[in-house]
């Protein structure tokens, strides 16, 4: 595969089976938050409700874009810890892979909601910062901080949020309906007795819709975790994407160049300036690198991992000058910019991507864990967040929330916890029926230590494991 030598091969090997495992315990992990509520409210069978979301969620990966993929990838700047030695890479894959299975696997055992965006941030964040305080280290930071900021603020609030938006779901809910549809909705269901046909529909759909954006967000995590493993292992191959044709970018480069000649530097900051001026530099060594003669359209693949972090430098540098506000170009100028700096369709097009291969070997991986495993976790969700069972508007409030709230996040490229918001939603459904007293105080403690401990926990776990692998390979 690739030429590669034997070692090597199998380290590659390894690390994409363990990251299909990592993508398989998210699978059983987070299948819960999907039919719990239509397991509890006897909408479906659980065998049929974890095959169809399963189903469901293998879908979603497969036609979910790859906006939250390439935002795991872009978190940690792969491109300055990849040095020579492969085995270094390999320490930096295996470390952060086995802290997020060893946590991922803990709380499903306690059956514990915990979320598994979490944990795989965390793992990541934990590796670039050891990278950071190495000795050896000459780049500076090994975490991409501006990136960091955006994903944090993502998986803080949709929480909060989702607890909200489940309060004012059953507030509408309880406004609108009529009372003899109240009496219904708010019901807790019969024993072994399927809800009215049209609750049952609703239920379904929202389950289905759920298992969809989970597909299209965790799935896609799993995505970008292979494709950091392929670029930090066989960079040669996967820095950049081998289906576009590199002299096709010149001009766009040309125009990149006219437009920030055009930025008046002394309103600039001092960083900025040094921005601006990596700009400059990574565009002229660029441009000549892919104005040479090529064979088969194709950079050398000596060269491709350079020509993926001159990509990356002009597209962050552009996004932090623009961002800062000082860079005094016209609207369309500004507009061209921040196109370039934009996954699909700028210069960014040829290092954001991943193989039809690795979304279809995800899909399947997520796709197989969600049939397994569920239990342990459907219990929690259904029975030990409130202290009444489940009925149907609490049910179809929870999942709307999920659905919407991942669907949303999922579109704007950043990962969001299904199990987060899942929960908060369901809490707030229980707290919007009968007020806090309502919810179950151990449970709401568990999910909220859990919530707190898994950055920390995994950070300084793949931060550890980073280094001991780096010290025996």
């Amino acid at each position: 595969m690739f030429g590669l030598e034997t070692d090597i091969f199998l380290l590659l090997a390894f690390s994409i089976l363990a990251a299909c495992a990592f993508e398989f315990v998210n699978g059983f992990h987070d299948t819960a938050n999907a039919v719990a509520t239509v397991i509890y409210t006897n909408s479906l069978k659980p065998n049929i409700a974890v095959i169809w979301s399963g189903f469901m969620n293998f879908l979603g990966v497969f036609f979910g874009g790859i906006a939250v993929a390439m935002g795991i990838v872009n978190l940690l700047p792969v491109e300055l810890l990849i040095d020579q030695n492969v085995y270094h890479s390999a320490a930096m894959v295996f470390a952060l892979l086995l802290s997020a299975i060893i946590w991922n696997l803990g709380t499903w055992y306690f059956g514990l909601p915990s979320s598994s965006s979490h944990t795989l941030i965390g793992s990541i964040l934990g590796v670039g910062l050891a990278f950071t305080f190495m000795p050896e280290n000459s780049y500076g930071a090994g975490v991409n901080w501006s990136k960091a900021k955006e994903l944090f603020m993502s998986l803080l609030t949709s929480p909060i949020f989702g607890f909200a938006l489940a309060i004012i779901i059953m507030f509408i809910i309880r406004r609108t309906l009529s009372k003899p549809l109240r009496e219904v909705v708010f019901s807790e269901p019969k024993k072994n007795q399927p809800p009215p046909i049209w609750i049952r529909a609703i239920l379904i759909t929202t389950c289905t819709l759920v298992s969809f954006f989970h597909g299209s967000n965790d799935g896609q995590k799993g995505v970008g975790l292979v494709m950091l493993i392929l670029i930090s292992i066989v960079p040669a191959h996967f820095a950049m994407d081998s289906s576009k044709n590199p002299v096709e970018m010149k001009s766009e480069l040309i125009q990149i160049g006219q437009i920030v000649n055009r930025i008046d530097s002394t309103r600039l900051s001092i960083s900025d300036r040094g921005h601006l001026q990596t700009i400059k530099d990574e565009i002229v060594g660029l441009t000549a690198q892919i104005s040479k003669p090529l064979v088969d359209n194709q950079l050398p693949l000596e060269q491709r991992m350079n020509a993926r972090r001159s990509l990356l430098l002009i597209s962050r540098n552009m996004k932090t000058i623009l961002d800062n506000g000082h860079a005094n170009l016209g609207a369309s100028d500004e507009a061209f910019l921040k196109n370039q700096s934009a996954g699909e369709s700028g210069i960014r097009r040829y290092t954001d991507y991943a193989p039809d291969w690795v979304i279809l070997m995800i899909s399947l991986s997520l796709g197989l864990g969600t049939m397994v495993g569920w239990k342990r976790i459907v219990v929690t969700i259904g029975e030990k967040i409130g202290k009444q069972h489940l009925t149907y508007a609490q049910g179809a409030s929870a999942e709307l929330v999920a659905a919407s709230t991942i669907g949303v996040s999922s579109y704007m490229g950043l990962p969001v916890s299904t199990t987060h918001v899942l929960s908060s939603g369901i809490a707030g459904s229980m707290v919007a029926s009968k007020g806090v007293k309502n919810l179950q105080g151990g449970t709401i403690r568990n999910i909220v230590i859990a919530w707190i401990l898994t950055l920390p926990v995994t950070m300084v776990l793949s931060g550890t494991l980073y280094v001991f692998f780096r010290w025996i390979l």
